[in-house]
């Protein structure tokens, strides 16, 4: 095991640089009453630099979605009765995923079957990086032997509640009780790399371990696993590799938080506040 301490930095960008230069990411996102997890993560992935951010969507929800953020596009997909992406959706998620050069799955689509088969399609891709979090994560608990079809290289962010309901759809052992451990474990497993939220985030990839300074408990508020979702797949999508991208992500997310936390206070943090700050951190760091 190796302790990383060094914090990963961006390129400095190109004077002829475009957008294709920096990154084509889509993050497949939302439901009914969960428009703003789509919204917050396109929003991230953008301050975060991408150079171009698709929000693939329920079609219903689209107009909420594009109305919060018109720097980023949106892709419609076809819904379920209860406005969850449905079945339909395989095709165009995987055109999606074969278009850009990172995908994120799972903020606010709820759980279904037809979640669970397009989220097997999409670890079927060969060398598809891919951020799984949210409810993504609770539909991959329920797939049953997933690493031993596993092509993409998935990047897990699970808080503690999440990591539990995988951990017991793989593993008949007992939880390790110290939170390193089970990130490791579980990357170990799995072969993927695991963003351990919570105070201490723990991020690696089985081999490497970071353990996270950064951020304050004004960032317990819902959205701020979406904003971290965006973050890193835009990281991806500007050509940090996985396990950087993983590790400057949660650095900069919670460097963005204390940031905000200094202007307003714990209390009154919210996830815009934290995307909002996003500059500032970068220019720190």
């Amino acid at each position: 095991m190796q302790i990383i301490e060094t914090i990963p930095k961006l390129k400095p960008r190109a004077v002829d640089g475009h957008k294709g230069d920096y990154g084509k990411v889509c993050i497949i996102a939302g439901s009914i009453g969960m428009s703003g997890a789509a919204a917050l993560a396109g929003r991230a992935a953008l301050r975060a630099g991408a150079g171009l951010v698709r929000v693939a969507t329920p079609k219903s929800i689209l107009p909420i979605v594009a109305s919060v953020e018109p720097s980023f596009t949106t892709i419609p997909l076809p819904e379920d009765i209860n406005g969850r992406i449905s079945a339909k959706a395989t095709h165009a998620v995987l055109e999606a995923a074969g278009q850009n050069d990172a995908l994120a799955f799972g903020p606010g689509v709820g759980v279904s079957g037809a979640l669970r088969s397009i989220l097997e399609t999409l670890l079927d891709q060969q060398h598809l990086r891919l951020v799984i979090d949210a409810d993504g994560l609770n539909n991959l608990a329920g797939i049953k032997n997933w690493p031993a079809r596993l092509k993409a290289k998935p990047i897990l962010t699970p808080h503690p509640g999440e990591f539990k309901r995988l951990w017991s759809g793989l593993v008949r052992e007992e939880l390790p009780a110290e939170r390193q451990e089970q990130a490791l474990q579980l990357s170990q497993r799995t072969n993927a790399i695991v963003v351990l939220k919570g105070a201490g985030t723990v991020v690696t990839d089985g081999e490497k371990v970071y353990i996270n300074k950064t951020g304050n408990p004004g960032m317990a508020t819902a959205g701020s696993g979406d904003v971290l979702t965006g973050i890193i797949t835009a990281l991806l999508g500007q050509g940090l590799s996985d396990f950087d991208s993983a590790v400057l992500g949660v650095y900069i997310h919670g460097l963005a938080g204390d940031i905000a936390a200094e202007k307003i206070g714990q209390v009154s943090l919210m996830t815009t506040d934290i995307i909002d700050s996003l500059p500032d951190a970068f220019l720190k760091n």
